[in-house]
């Protein structure tokens, strides 16, 4: 699954320079996260380091609207990332 932010996000900005994919980015009023790049940090990390830095409880959550396996998220990760060697 991709990440979401809350409305109960700060704009404290300790995510966006975390994300090794550069998934989050700045919203019309709070950060928001590309599904189309979010991999929960899958091939960076064994924690989405969005999460574990947030101050703000369940700030960052699982978006149901983009469920994927971890399968799926590996074949993005390689995607964004080893596009141009396939």
């Amino acid at each position: 699954m991709a990440l979401l932010i809350t409305a109960k996000c700060t704009n404290c900005d300790m995510c966006l320079p975390e994300c090794p994919n550069e998934a989050i980015s700045v919203g019309d009023e709070i950060y928001v996260i590309d599904p189309l790049l979010c991999t929960e940090c899958v091939g960076h990390y064994e924690k989405p380091t969005c999460q574990k830095v947030c101050p703000i409880t369940n700030c960052i959550i699982t978006d149901s609207n983009h469920q994927e396996t971890q399968e799926e998220l590996w074949e993005k990760f390689v995607l964004i990332h080893h596009a141009d060697q396939l």
